[in-house]
């Protein structure tokens, strides 16, 4: 079974997500939930599931905190070859050396349709642009900035009187459905990489 290591900042909502889910289940092992804010909400929440919490504050020296966090995540038997990392609202960049040992092993959920309005304020970019549809992408994560190959995308209209607030409850929803969609493919090995296209090998979810 695939050890799961959640890794977040604040609130939590998709982490929670991902561990009912993971309850329900039953494919893939949370081990760990590791935090970069004492303050975080969604540790209160991790502590009721009675999964492992561990708080990493920054470090300025990016080497150095991702040295620490290898540690912790072999600590907890979360490694290159049986472990997935989930960044669940991590408001930190990796560095290259953790992204390489974990290639296609670190995954993360962005608020918008990728490639379109990546980096930080999606929800209020693509209100902004005038788009008329929006959603949220499930990606590997690479060297970039939301570039890594994507997994799953799911859409919401924008409406017009939506604002980046109602769009931003929106898209958390389909969030909450998609990311252990996702942890579900990766765990019962229905994800084939080519490059940058993953395909999904799951009759269930084609149309």
């Amino acid at each position: 079974m695939v050890n799961l290591a959640i890794l977040i900042s604040g609130r939590g909502s998709n982490m929670e997500a991902i561990l009912n889910f993971a309850i329900k289940k039953k494919v893939v092992n949370p081990v760990i939930i590791i935090s970069n804010n004492y303050d975080a909400a969604g540790i209160k929440i991790a502590s009721k599931f009675g999964i492992n919490i561990k708080i990493l504050p920054n470090l300025k020296d990016r080497k150095m905190y991702d040295k620490k966090l290898e540690q912790i995540l072999h600590k907890y038997n979360v490694t290159p070859k049986n472990g997935l990392i989930c960044l669940a609202g991590f408001m930190r960049i990796l560095g290259e050396g953790i992204i390489r040992k974990y290639k296609n092993r670190i995954m993360n959920i962005h608020p918008s349709l990728l490639p379109a309005f990546a980096g930080l304020g999606a929800q209020k970019q693509a209100i902004e642009y005038g788009v008329k549809y929006s959603g949220c992408t499930v990606h590997f994560v690479d060297g970039g900035i939301d570039t890594g190959p994507i997994i799953l995308q799911d859409i919401v209209k924008i409406q017009d009187d939506d604002d980046h607030i109602s769009l931003a409850k929106k898209i958390l929803h389909k969030e909450h459905q998609i990311y252990p969609k996702a942890i579900n493919l990766f765990a019962t090995k229905k994800l084939i990489i080519d490059g940058r296209t993953v395909k999904i090998n799951d009759s269930t979810l084609r149309n």
